[in-house]
C-alpha cells in the first residue's frame, strides 16, 4: 500500500518504523560490543598489558585458524565430530525424555514414587560417572553416555512439569466426554506442550554440548574437546582459543536450528511461541 506524498504516517506505521529502528539498534549494539571486546583484547596483548602467551590475541587466532583449518590441522574434522555427537545425543535424550515424561504422566503413582530419585539424579555431578561410562561403553560411546546423562533428567523434569501446567479444566472436560488418556494426550497435552518442549530443546542443546565436551575431555581421540585438552597439554593457547571459538559457532548454529524447529512447530500446531 502506497502512501500519498505529503501525507503523514499513521500511528501504526510510525510504530512499525520504531520497532525496526529498535531491532537495528539492538543488532548494532551486539556487533559493537563484540568489536570493542576484540579490539581491547588485541590492544592489551600488543601493549603487553597481558601476556600474549597466556591469553593469545585475535590476530594470532586468525592465523591459527587458517593453519588448523586449511594447513592440515583437521579443524573441520574435529568440529564435525563434536557436532555429530551433540546432535545424536540431543535427539536421543529428547526422545527418551519425552517418552519417560509421558509414562510418568500416565502413571501419577510412578511419578510420585520416582520423584526423589529424579531430584537426586539431577543434582548428581555427572562428571563423576565418567570412569563408569568409559568402562561400560568404551572410549567412543562413553561421550554419548555422558551427554545423555547430563541432559536426560533435566528433559524429563521440564517436560513433565509442562504437562502439569496444562489446563486441568480441558482435561476434565475431555474425561467427562469419555475420552481415554491416550486421546487426551494426543489431542490436548502434546499440542499444548509444544512451547514447553521447544524451551526444553533450547536448554537441552546447551547441556548436551557440555556433556559432549566433558566426554571428549575424559576419553576422546578427536573432537573439539580433545583439541582443547591437547592444546593445553602442549601449551598452545592459540589452538585452545580457536577451538573455543568453534564451540561458540556450534552453539550459534544449534540455537538457530532449534529456533527454526520451534518456529515451524508453533506454526504447524497454531500455538504461540514462548
Amino acid at each position: 500500500m502506497f502512501r500519498r506524498p505529503g501525507k503523514e504516517a499513521s500511528p501504526y506505521e510510525r510504530y512499525l518504523r520504531g520497532q525496526k529502528r529498535r531491532l537495528l539498534m539492538i543488532w548494532l549494539s551486539r556487533f559493537a560490543l563484540l568489536a570493542a571486546f576484540l579490539l581491547l583484547w588485541e590492544l592489551a596483548a600488543r601493549r603487553q598489558w597481558v601476556d600474549p602467551m597466556l591469553t593469545s590475541q585475535p590476530s594470532q587466532l586468525l592465523r591459527s585458524f587458517r593453519e588448523l583449518a586449511f594447513g592440515g590441522g583437521s579443524l573441520f574434522m574435529h568440529f564435525r565430530i563434536t557436532a555429530w555427537e551433540t546432535v545424536i545425543s540431543m535427539a536421543v535424550s529428547m526422545v527418551l525424555g519425552l517418552v519417560i515424561a509421558v509414562l510418568l504422566w500416565l502413571s501419577p503413582f510412578a511419578s510420585k514414587a520416582l520423584d526423589p530419585y529424579m531430584v537426586v539424579l539431577n543434582a548428581l555431578p555427572k562428571v563423576a560417572l565418567g570412569p563408569i561410562f568409559y568402562i561400560w561403553l568404551g572410549d567412543r560411546y562413553s561421550i554419548y553416555g555422558m551427554a545423555i546423562a547430563i541432559s536426560l533428567v533435566v528433559t524429563i523434569i521440564m517436560i513433565e512439569s509442562g504437562f502439569r501446567e496444562i489446563s486441568r479444566t480441558k482435561l476434565k472436560l475431555m474425561e467427562s466426554l469419555g475420552a481415554t488418556k491416550m486421546q487426551m494426550l494426543r489431542m490436548v497435552l502434546l499440542p499444548a506442550s509444544i512451547p514447553n518442549v521447544i524451551a526444553t530443546l533450547k536448554v537441552n542443546a546447551g547441556l548436551t554440548l557440555v556433556g559432549v565436551i566433558m566426554g571428549e575431555f575424559l576419553s576422546s581421540k578427536a573432537g573439539l574437546g580433545y583439541l582443547i585438552i591437547y592444546g593445553g597439554q602442549v601449551f598452545q593457547m592459540h589452538m585452545v582459543m580457536v577451538s573455543i571459538a568453534m564451540l561458540a559457532l556450534l552453539s550459534i548454529v544449534l540455537y538457530g536450528i532449534v529456533n527454526g524447529i520451534g518456529y515451524y512447530a508453533a506454526k504447524f500446531y497454531h500455538v504461540e511461541r514462548s
